[in-house]
């Protein structure tokens, strides 16, 4: 059996000693786009904070491995280290630090030493290409200012520029309009028709199926209370566009 992949078994995780993942099951594979969708308050976010090693969730049981490695075992830097990558829902605002500075320390600190500046410069300039990105985006302060779209762009640019083996998008179309949320989606299929890419597999956590028109999942999973309880193909988020998560809460019932 292959161990690539990111893999979640049987997952528990409380929050101020509140149970609210009931056994996740989950697996991302390389290059594979997987959606988690489920009504506000389901936990999808606090599976997406467990994984990267937020200390107010704690992991009652179960496990997560990356390509085998046992994700528990390290600390949330050695997890970016390994090449877990998170997009937040509200990315910080951080005046005086611009962004071209920023993308060199994430960089070196996931990745250190591994390019000199020529080469690093000569990345962003071409991972900016890749996503139709200004180039006085790097001048700028980070987030500073910046709308909701464009602070979404430049986590895409950072994602982009990380090259991690998966990246867990967590409610990143919250708050977008059409045309940011168009963006979001393009920069994510344009890295992923990128043959340089490091084949990254997404999990995209989201409560709307609006994103996944710009980006077409190879898998969709429901989430209620805290447990999985439906999968399927695409046509799963098509389900919830037409009648909402009440029917999939009453058939959940029903099976119980």
């Amino acid at each position: 059996m292959s161990h690539s992949g990111l893999r979640i078994t049987d997952l528990r995780v409380n929050v101020a000693e509140n149970e609210i993942l009931k056994g996740i099951n989950l697996a991302v594979e390389p290059g594979r786009v997987h959606a988690l969708m489920g009504p506000n308050g389901s936990g999808k976010s606090t599976l997406a904070f467990a994984l990267t090693g937020h200390p107010r969730y704690a992991v009652v049981s179960g496990s997560a491995t990356l390509d085998g490695q046992d994700l528990f075992a390290m600390s949330a830097d050695k997890r970016a280290k390994a090449g877990l990558f998170l997009s937040f829902q509200y990315p910080a605002a951080i005046p005086g630090i611009k962004v071209s500075n920023f993308l060199l320390a994430t960089r070196n600190a996931v990745k250190p030493g591994d390019l000199p500046p020529a080469k690093f410069r000569q990345l962003v300039m071409e991972k900016m290409d890749l996503l139709d990105m200004d180039i006085s985006f790097l001048g700028r302060y980070l987030n500073d200012g910046f709308s909701g779209g464009e602070k979404k762009r430049l986590e895409m640019l950072q994602l982009a520029v990380l090259g991690p083996k998966y990246a867990v998008m967590d409610e990143t179309d919250s708050g977008l309009d059409v045309d940011a949320l168009k963006a979001v989606g393009e920069s994510v299929n344009a890295m992923r028709a990128d043959p340089s890419s490091n084949h990254t597999g997404f999990l995209i956590i989201t409560h709307y199926p609006r994103i996944l028109q710009y980006i077409k999942a190879d898998r969709v999973h429901i989430m209620i209370d805290g447990r999985i309880v439906k999968e399927g193909g695409p046509e799963l988020a098509n389900e919830i566009e037409r009648s909402g998560y009440d029917t999939i809460r009453e058939e959940t019932a029903l099976h119980a």
